[in-house]
């Protein structure tokens, strides 16, 4: 029977660049998303070109309600769940600490951090009982270091980044692996999404350099489950060649 992998955030970016490498590689991918017309097509895809089966499952992460319905729905030939890929997350805004708006705060709260904890709460149960089971969150440089004008954002990635580390201690008693990949500048929707639907303004974050491309994090997200069962990436720190930290970057 093929694995399963659970991908949350599948509908853009990291999330369906990832759906679509673990589906090449034979998965079974169950994946989530807020809208659902983008999660069937991408389930329709998967499962026609690589022949593999595909549960899409559309719900606002934010909401607890709805992620406990939406895991309880899980078939019972579903629940062997061996990889959970914690990649839904958001930044809202730019903004120095004062100017900044409280619904953005809230929202890169409630997503990066409170769904990341109701998801993976959830799924747990699944990879204990399979007891083989493999945890990635995805977290970001600004997990790393503190930026101008990055305030909440970087402080729900630093708590990610805890969240990780936590996970790693606490679930040690269970085999269950836990990888943070803490992914530099990408050209995504990453920054149309935090600039509010600015073009313009996102198209310059990524001028005069080769970003990281989602395809990039996809390879080393699988790559990190391909490794022997006695060895675990615990902490993972990818840039592009141009960017050598959240401050430092060189474009020509």
């Amino acid at each position: 029977m093929n694995r399963i992998v659970l991908i949350t955030g599948a509908t853009s970016g990291f999330g369906k660049a990832t759906a679509i490498k673990f589906a090449s590689e034979g998965f079974n991918c169950i994946i989530t998303g807020r809208r659902e017309e983008r999660l069937k097509q991408l389930s329709e895809e998967l499962s026609s070109r690589y022949s593999v089966d595909i549960l899409p499952l559309s719900f606002d992460i934010r909401d607890r309600k709805a992620v406990q319905t939406a895991i309880e729905s899980i078939p019972a030939q579903w629940q062997s769940i061996n990889i959970l890929i914690n990649n839904a997350g958001l930044a809202a805004g730019r903004d120095y600490f004062e100017e900044a708006s409280l619904d953005d705060w809230d929202n890169m709260i409630d997503t990066n951090v409170k769904g990341l904890l109701y998801i993976s709460k959830l799924i747990l149960p699944f990879l204990i009982a399979g007891k083989n089971g493999h945890i990635i969150n995805i977290g970001s440089t600004a997990g790393k270091e503190v930026y101008e004008k990055g305030n909440v954002y970087c402080a729900s990635k630093h708590a990610v980044d805890a969240i990780t580390k936590s996970m790693r201690i606490d679930l040690l008693r269970h085999g269950i692996k836990v990888t943070g990949i803490h992914p530099g500048a990408a050209e995504t929707e990453f920054s149309m999404v935090r600039l509010k639907g600015n073009e313009e303004a996102a198209k310059k974050v990524y001028e005069g350099y080769q970003a990281l491309r989602a395809e990039d994090l996809a390879d080393i997200i699988y790559y990190t489950t391909t490794l022997p069962a006695h060895v675990c990436l615990n902490d993972i720190v990818v840039t592009c060649t141009a960017q050598a930290n959240s401050f430092y970057l060189n474009r020509k």
